[in-house]
């Protein structure tokens, strides 16, 4: 007596189960995306000033909850501005940005002298967390260092 019966594939996913099986996988990385919790070691976000403030971005975001402190770190050689702080070279500040908005801070090295500082709030489970990961990941490769051959 045979307890189960065999699965049989339709006849064009027979011929395509290589595309059947990417389908699965984007499938399953969009449910991983939509509903896995949001954690992570550490709350900072490291902002690096180098020499000349070259590569430092106009606008940061944050994320209540998952990554809600500015590390600022000082490697530009001299003493650097950032709103009401003034840090000496190679001195680092953390600072905890506990609720949602955009703040302007003034930065007298940026050019146009402002860094923006937008504070969102921790994404739900659904589409909303999904979106907010795609942003992550876009804004990550985004802003990739770009460094040519040696």
């Amino acid at each position: 007596m045979q307890l189960s019966t065999p699965i049989i594939l339709p006849p064009l996913l027979r011929r395509h189960w290589p595309l059947a099986a990417l389908f699965g996988a984007l499938l399953l990385a969009l449910l991983w995306g939509a509903l896995w919790p949001l954690r992570g070691g550490s709350h900072e976000l490291l902002l690096e000033v180098p020499p000349g403030a070259r590569g430092v971005p106009p606008e940061l975001r944050l994320t209540t909850g998952v990554r809600d402190v500015l590390l600022l770190r000082n490697r530009s050689g001299r003493p650097l501005v950032f709103g009401p702080l003034q840090l000496a070279p190679g001195a680092q500040v953390r600072l905890p940005f506990g609720e949602e908005g955009e703040q302007a801070i003034p930065m007298p090295l940026l050019a146009g002298g402002v860094l923006r500082v937008r504070v969102l709030r921790l994404p739900d489970p659904g589409w909303e967390r999904l979106r907010w990961r795609l942003a992550n990941l876009g804004e990550a490769v985004r802003t990739l260092p770009l460094q040519g051959p040696e």
